[in-house]
């Protein structure tokens, strides 16, 4: 294990970040319930107070921001952006890679009332991406100089199997390292990538298993066919409270470090933004897999989606 922390974050602000995949608008709303509808059997919330926050893979472009190095982010949201740029340009992130066209752009509105998580609320379209040409001219243009490549799909449209298969043939020529947090429907079409970051549920549904976090014998002998079937050179698990899995050539895994979880919504953008990076600066297993596990566990200490705290992460890391 490295010492040296604080030399690798250095080495975090030469690093830039191409995050390509479904972007989306977190919005919640807190209020206070003190009576029932007269018009159905159902809660009255009283709105105190709303907020927007960048969401799916712009989170994740904050997060890399958040961590000292440039995030460009390249996705497809609707014509009526919602506010989005207005959040992108108040953040300083790059919005060239951004594309509109005739859609709903993804907006997830959380409704928080007596310290409890009342109802959530999607507006979202899910029909592929129409620009998939100019949206892949765009993305392959915005790829010089960097040095690492994040697919962040949550299966909103903008990741087609053209897109994917399109993008990881031009990275590879590029010699650029490939990241992967998949959903469901594009699992088995990122083939040959450097890092593939599956949570346990997210295995279980598409390989119709029933792993249990703690069945490591099961765990293990699952990620090696998922590795075989993909090519991929890594398999980052996450186990929520059980941990990290990491197969490359060997298997490990290591411990969920202790933390007081609040909401776990928004840990695996955190998680995929700092295993790229140690992915982009070749760091070990153990330094890849320590700094993904406490970024993911620190921001479930807050509320809603939120992304890393460069200091807080630094000072849990040496500590």
């Amino acid at each position: 294990m490295s010492n040296n922390w604080h030399n690798i974050f250095e080495r975090f602000a030469q690093q830039k970040v191409l995050i390509i995949g479904d972007a989306m608008l977190d919005t919640y709303m807190w209020g206070n319930i003190n009576r029932q509808s007269p018009e159905a059997d159902v809660p009255v919330v009283d709105i105190e107070k709303n907020e927007k926050r960048l969401g799916g893979a712009a989170n994740v472009a904050l997060n890399i921001a958040s961590l000292g190095a440039t995030p460009i982010l390249c996705s497809v949201i609707g014509d009526n952006e919602q506010g989005f740029f207005e959040l992108m340009n108040k953040q300083g992130l790059c919005t060239k890679g951004v594309l509109q066209e005739n859609r709903k752009t993804t907006v997830k509105t959380r409704i928080f009332s007596n310290n409890k998580h009342q109802l959530r609320i999607d507006e979202e379209d899910l029909f592929p991406i129409q620009s998939e040409q100019v949206f892949l001219k765009n993305t392959i243009k915005l790829m010089e100089g960097v040095s690492v490549i994040i697919f962040q799909d949550y299966n909103k449209g903008v990741l087609t199997s053209t897109v994917i298969k399109k993008i990881i043939a031009a990275a590879k020529s590029k010699h650029i390292p490939i990241a992967v947090d998949p959903k469901k429907d594009n699992f088995w079409a990122y083939q040959g990538v450097d890092l593939f970051k599956p949570n346990l549920k997210e295995l279980n549904d598409t390989c119709g298993t029933q792993i249990a976090g703690d069945n490591f014998t099961d765990i293990e002998k699952e990620t090696k066919n998922l590795q075989e079937k993909l090519k991929a050179k890594n398999i980052l698990l996450t186990l929520s409270e059980n941990g990290i899995f990491h197969l490359s050539n060997e298997s490990f895994h290591q411990t969920a470090f202790e933390r007081n979880i609040v909401d776990v919504s928004g840990a695996g953008d955190s998680v995929i933004a700092a295993a790229a990076l140690g992915l982009a600066l070749k760091l070990s297993t153990l330094e890849i897999c320590t700094i993904s596990n406490l970024a993911g566990g620190l921001v479930c200490e807050i509320l809603g989606v939120a992304s890393i705290q460069k200091d807080k992460l630094l000072a849990a890391l040496i500590s």
